[in-house]
């Protein structure tokens, strides 16, 4: 086709979605668009979208997977709100997308699925192309695994079912050839994916060949689309997932204490990941240990810490349940260690592939008795390696385990990372004690932080009793004594309260008082801060405080939430955050709150931003 044929048109940014069944490989597609268009040099943010089910019900709504990805030319925080452009392999695809499609947006529909059989699966009782359902979008048709089959019939080795797997990479190569994107990269990992299965690399690399040129010599494309790079900082960057960046930063923080690190876990959703990229690290002095169940994992993380180690256990909200009274332990033991929990919605098995934030009241109060632990919440994908090492730094600062409040958002969208130079990263500063010939007292804190001495295991003259039983202040000895009882309880308290010393104080993004200030946490900060910064350029008087910190809380946060008449909590539970905030500070707190399994849009902050300031 002659270039004249069809208008390019430029845009700042453009969210494309991928959609079909959980067996199409669109999480795949999606990725190998993202790397694509990140090597480009688009910033990018990424949404995967999929059933629980290893292989849920072919053709039917539950099966759908998606895979949707915002590129553009300046700084993104959100993978969009709605798709400009929809891919969808088959009917339950596009019924169960069309509502995250913008009216006027173009929807690709692999026409050879939409048989009588297919609509019935997906609910519909006449076709929607047909019916006038469709009139409000740009909707082209490709015979997509017809067109699939044709280019692959002469490649020898494939079955019929392998050919039709690899149709994926056509609706990729259609994509690529939209958005004037190189197919190197993509042909590049499928050598090396497919290195000892030439027949399916070879079916997968025409694949997408055929579909980019079918893009370009077909006549029912009548658009292309040119997004320029971004103009991010100067440095070296890698696309990074929040599971895939809280491994590299547990790693690099064993490295700057100069210790192993020791991972163990049991799998679950969606926090395997981290088990997954911890354990091909190995080279770097890292241990990761499956445990038969969570309460064992818990127990092994205990284990190491008393060793000597970096310990690190990751689950979600249900192993949290389970490892609540080895993490008791841990705490009154007074071991450093960091327990990851990437929320999922519940309760029980829940919603084990989506979005939620309703564990945070059971890291603040989900243990027996008076059981503090510090706690942080990473804000985006990339700052998920910073808070690992933070975690770990105030772990072994206080001589406490710390949360790290994550969730399925977080853990499975991508963005690009800066990789930093280590040298910029300061080391984190221990000690173990030595015999000194005195005796050894394993509760005598230190009187600027609390901390109770690192003892390592064998070393003489530093033999002493540890359990779970109540102790008595300094010697550590078992004490029924109300008072020791009392003092133990306060000091373990008090030591987390003193982390809030060398916390940064609460920033806040916009007017430092008046009318409205949203407050967030968690991975709804790119939500909140874009409908905020879009709220300031209409002029509307609302700021944006982000708490990373939950506890302690900053020690300025009480002043910052006085100084505005309205104090709103956007947050994916039934209003946690504003629970505790309203408890700790005597303040009027709003909550927003959305249990869908999905993130809050851009759109339902702004509209939420609108109302408040309407009163």
């Amino acid at each position: 086709m002659d270039q004249n044929d069809y208008i390019i048109e430029e845009r700042d940014a453009v969210v494309i979605r991928f959609a079909g069944d959980s067996g199409d490989g669109m999480q795949v597609t999606g990725t190998q668009f993202t790397n694509t268009s990140a090597v480009f040099g688009n910033d990018v943010s990424t949404m995967p979208d999929f059933p629980a089910e290893i292989r849920a019900p072919v053709g039917t709504l539950a099966g759908v997977s998606g895979f949707q990805v915002n590129f553009s030319n300046r700084d993104i925080l959100t993978p969009g709100d709605a798709a400009q452009i929809l891919v969808a392999m088959n009917p339950a695809a596009l019924k169960a997308s069309l509502v995250d499609v913008e009216t006027q947006g173009t929807i690709i529909v692999n026409t050879d699925a939409f048989t009588q059989a297919n609509l019935r699966k997906a609910g519909y009782e006449t076709d929607p192309r047909h019916d006038g359902s469709l009139k409000e979008y740009q909707v082209i048709e490709v015979p997509l695994t017809s067109l699939n089959r044709e280019a692959l019939r002469d490649i020898e080795g494939l079955s019929s079912k392998e050919k039709d797997r690899s149709q994926n990479f056509f609706a990729l190569g259609l994509a690529f050839w939209m958005f004037d994107r190189s197919l190197d990269v993509t042909i590049e990992w499928l050598n090396k994916k497919f290195a000892k299965k030439p027949a399916v690399r070879d079916g997968n690399i025409r694949a997408l060949e055929t579909g980019y040129h079918f893009g370009d010599t077909s006549r029912v494309f009548q658009h292309r689309y040119h997004i320029r790079p971004a103009a991010l900082k100067p440095g070296t960057y890698r696309k990074v997932t929040g599971n895939g960046a809280l491994a590299l930063g547990f790693v690099t923080a064993a490295r700057k204490m100069g210790k192993p690190l020791f991972y163990g876990t049991y799998p679950i959703t969606p926090a395997s990941d981290i088990l997954h990229a911890l354990a091909l690290l190995r080279n770097f002095d890292v241990r990761t240990f499956q445990a038969e169940d969570e309460i064992a994992a818990m127990g092994s993380v205990i284990g190491a810490a008393f060793g000597g180690a970096l310990a690190v256990t990751g689950t979600s909200g249900p192993g949290i349940a389970l490892k609540s009274e080895g993490m008791n332990l841990a705490v009154a033991l007074e071991l450093p260690m960091v327990i990851v929990n990437v929320q999922r919605g519940g309760p029980s098995t829940g919603l084990p592939t989506k979005v939620e934030q309703s564990d945070l009241l059971q890291a603040m109060f989900g243990r027996n008795g008076e059981s503090p632990i510090a706690i942080i919440a990473p804000y985006s994908p990339s700052d998920c390696f910073d808070a690992a090492i933070e975690a770990c730094r105030l772990a072994v600062r206080a001589m406490t385990p710390v949360m790290i409040l994550s969730d399925g958002f977080l853990a499975n969208s991508s963005e690009p990372w800066m990789i930093p130079d280590s040298a910029d990263i300061p080391p984190i500063e221990f000690s173990h004690p030595t015999g000194n010939g005195e005796t050894f007292l394993p509760y005598r804190r230190d009187e600027e932080t609390l901390a109770r001495p690192w003892a390592l295991p064998g070393t003489p003259g530093l033999e002493h009793r540890i359990g779970g039983l109540s102790k008595a202040p300094v010697t550590g000895n078992v004490s029924y004594n109300p008072l020791h009882h009392e003092q133990m309880v306060h000091d373990r308290a008090e030591k987390i309260a003193r982390l809030a010393d060398i916390l940064p104080e609460q920033e806040v993004f916009g007017p430092q008082s008046g009318e409205l200030l949203l407050v967030s946490w968690g991975g709804t900060y790119g939500a909140v801060r874009s409908a905020v910064v879009e709220a300031q350029r209409r002029g509307l008087p609302v700021a944006h405080a982000h708490v990373r910190y939950i506890n302690p809380f900053p020690r300025n946060l009480r002043d910052v939430l006085s100084r505005y008449r309205q104090v709103i909590v956007p947050e994916l539970n039934g209003g946690q955050m504003a629970f505790l905030l309203r408890g700790r500070y005597a303040l009027n707190i709003q909550a927003y709150t959305k249990v869908h399994g999905r993130p809050f849009s851009i759109s339902e902050i702004g509209r939420r931003i609108e109302q408040a300031l309407e009163r």
